[in-house]
């Protein structure tokens, strides 16, 4: 599966932002699909991720109550809404995606995910 994520870009603190990752190659069902990003200078983390079913999700500590993960199977796209943008959000946003054989799971670990897209980058100032 390929993935091309997009929607990065500028904002201020407070803002929203909603990344786009299209997939192709592959349906999304029997994918764990996850958003991941890294900061200047520190390692990668896990932000969210979605059950091939779609009804289960997993978020961070950090960006609970502020981001949603999502998908839809007929464009075969995964999203994140981020709202209330903070400067610690500042980051490359990677969304991956990992197969399974059971719709009801979740990965946290980066390990997990063997396609990778290429990165989007948001920058959130104070």
């Amino acid at each position: 599966v390929q993935l091309q994520a997009s929607g990065g870009g500028s904002a201020q603190a407070g803002d929203s932002l909603r990344l786009s990752c299209a997939a192709s190659g592959a349906t999304l069902f029997h994918y764990v699909m996850g958003w991941f990003r890294q900061a200047p200078g520190k390692a990668r983390e896990f932000v969210a991720a979605v059950s091939g079913s779609g009804d289960i999700t997993r978020y961070v500590d950090s960006v609970k109550g502020r981001f949603t993960i999502s998908k839809d199977g007929a464009k075969n796209t995964l999203y994140l809404q981020m709202i209330s943008l903070k400067p610690e959000d500042t980051a490359v946003y990677y969304c991956a995606a990992g197969w399974t054989s059971s719709t009801r799971v979740i990965y946290t670990t980066s390990s997990q995910y063997k396609h990778w897209g290429q990165g989007t980058e948001v920058t959130v100032s104070s």
